[in-house]
């Protein structure tokens, strides 16, 4: 097998070092995938992880197979500062100003388009932003989809020659999120009481047709 499978097994069990590697469950990490607007500041997302993140990419579909995405990597700094004062979280709750002080994002991924942007381009950004936030989870991070921003400013700061579509916020989570099953003539904003974050979600007999 490649990369030395069979000799790595081996070792680890004459050195009783074996692993157990625990399942999680598609619907488990759907269900922890959750938009985070507050993050623990005291943890650093590295470029490595953003990388990790953004591999995804390298194997998920595309429309034509066209693969006109790119990416750039934002880690804790001036640059993250400065993508932070050009974005908006919380536009539903906006007496909130999310995220509070001290729970900012850190660490971004711009995702840009190499081509005019059209329906196809669209659902791959839609794709792709699933794909690394079920990435992240996987990894015991947390993000959030963003696309209030100043684009102007962002592709000036950055030198971007391609257009910015979308941002995604990555880092660990300092929030309490739930879901709350809804039927589906019941208001489906998130709210939040007693620092709890609820987000609606419309039951299953709801959706099917």
């Amino acid at each position: 097998m490649a990369d030395g499978y069979l000799e790595k097994r081996m070792e680890e069990f004459a050195s009783g070092t074996k692993k157990t590697v625990k399942h999680v469950s598609l619907d488990t990490l759907f269900e922890k995938n959750r938009s985070y607007r507050g993050y623990k500041k005291d943890y650093v997302v590295t470029g490595d992880m953003l990388k990790r993140i953004v591999n995804v990419n390298t194997k998920i579909a595309s429309g034509k197979n066209q693969q006109v995405l790119r990416f750039k990597l934002v880690t804790k700094g001036e640059d993250a500062d400065f993508v932070l004062k050009n974005i908006k979280l919380g536009g539903m709750l906006p007496e909130l100003h999310l995220p509070y002080e001290g729970t900012e994002p850190e660490a971004f991924v711009i995702v840009c388009t190499s081509a005019p942007e059209t329906k196809i381009i669209d659902i791959d950004l839609g794709i792709s932003l699933q794909s690394m936030s079920l990435k992240a989870t996987e990894m015991g991070l947390n993000c959030v989809m963003i696309c209030a921003f100043n684009k102007v400013n962002l592709v000036e700061h950055f030198g971007l020659k391609y257009e910015p579509l979308a941002i995604l916020a990555v880092g660990k989570g300092a929030e309490n999120i739930r879901l709350k099953p809804i039927s589906v003539d019941e208001s489906r904003a998130y709210y939040r009481v007693d620092g709890v974050h609820y987000v609606p979600k419309v039951k299953l007999d709801d959706i099917i047709l």
